[in-house]
């Protein structure tokens, strides 16, 4: 259950209507403003009732003045001051915002991890065409882990790099 507090501000415009025509005029406007709040909010969803109080005190304040007119009473404002929500339902809703925001990541490092092997694919095309890019890669790859300063390196060394060499020593 949603606890709302909302004040109406009132003034008596004619306060012989105000006597005669209703037993308890600031009774009557007490139950008529609870009973509207209640019958609006019933039709909100709870992030309208959270984001949109400003529409629903005009909407409260068009509804009681219209019902009060007869009884010489004017509205003059409404205003929606607080709306509470109980610790389960906020637990829940938290847990509900937890949840949406793990499954836009997922779905976030699911589009990198696909741009990620597009660009690997053009890459190996790119390298598969011409086998002088794929040894440069292999000289690239080696310059860098060079540079780290690691004691040991072991890279694989092409076949086809090899048999060149093989086939000048041949000649």
């Amino acid at each position: 259950t949603v606890s709302v507090d909302a004040v109406v501000y009132y003034n008596i415009r004619a306060p012989m209507a105000a006597v005669c025509n209703v037993a308890d005029y600031s009774k009557s406007t007490r139950l008529l403003s609870a009973t509207t709040l209640r019958n609006i909010l019933g039709t909100k969803t709870l992030s309208e009732l959270l984001a949109d109080r400003e529409n629903i005190a005009t909407d409260l304040k068009s509804m009681i003045d219209t019902a009060t007119d007869p009884w010489g009473i004017d509205i003059e404002r409404v205003e929606v001051k607080d709306v509470r929500l109980p610790q389960n339902l906020q637990r829940a809703m938290a847990a509900e915002a937890e949840a949406t925001r793990e499954a836009r990541a997922k779905v976030i490092g699911a589009e990198g991890e696909q741009k990620a092997s597009r660009a690997l694919k053009e890459a190996s095309d790119i390298i598969s065409s011409s086998p002088a890019a794929l040894q440069l890669r292999y000289l690239q790859t080696l310059a860098t882990i060079s540079s780290e300063k690691n004691s040991t390196i072991v890279f694989p060394i092409p076949i086809d790099l090899l048999s060149s060499f093989c086939k000048k020593k041949e000649e």
